[in-house]
C-alpha cells in the first residue's frame, strides 16, 4: 500500500468477519461497523461497485472461470487505477493523484 492503513470501514456482511477481525486487531487496524441497511454511508463503495459492474462486469465477454476472470479483472484495474481519469479526483488517475500528495507532503517536510 502506499500509506498506512489505520482504520477500515465495513458493512457488517459475516463474510470471513472473524478471521478478518482478528487479522485487522493483529495489525492494529480499526473497525468501524456500519449499521445494517444503511448504503448512503457508505457511498464510496456503493459506488465502486457500480463502478465495477458498469464497466467491467458488464462488458466483459469471456468465460466465467475464476483464473481468467481474476486476470482480466487485474489488467481492467491496472487501467482503471493508472489511465481512467477520475471525477472525484480532479479528472486525474488515481495514480497521477497519489503522485502528487506525495510530492506535496514532500513539500511540506522539506520547508519544516
Amino acid at each position: 500500500m502506499p500509506f498506512p492503513v489505520k482504520a477500515i470501514q465495513v458493512d457488517g456482511g459475516s463474510e470471513f468477519e472473524a478471521v478478518f477481525e482478528e487479522e485487522c486487531q493483529r495489525r492494529g487496524i480499526k473497525l468501524f461497523v456500519l449499521p445494517p441497511r444503511s448504503p448512503k454511508l457508505n457511498g464510496a463503495v456503493e459506488r465502486a461497485h457500480r463502478t465495477h459492474t458498469e464497466e467491467f462486469y458488464e462488458v466483459t465477454e469471456g468465460s466465467f472461470d475464476l483464473s481468467e476472470l481474476r486476470e482480466e479483472l487485474l489488467e481492467w484495474e491496472q487501467v482503471y487505477n493508472t489511465v481512467r481519469p477520475h471525477q472525484a479526483l480532479g479528472y486525474v488517475t488515481p495514480l497521477k493523484f497519489l503522485e502528487q500528495r506525495k510530492d506535496c507532503q514532500r513539500k511540506e517536510v522539506m520547508c519544516h
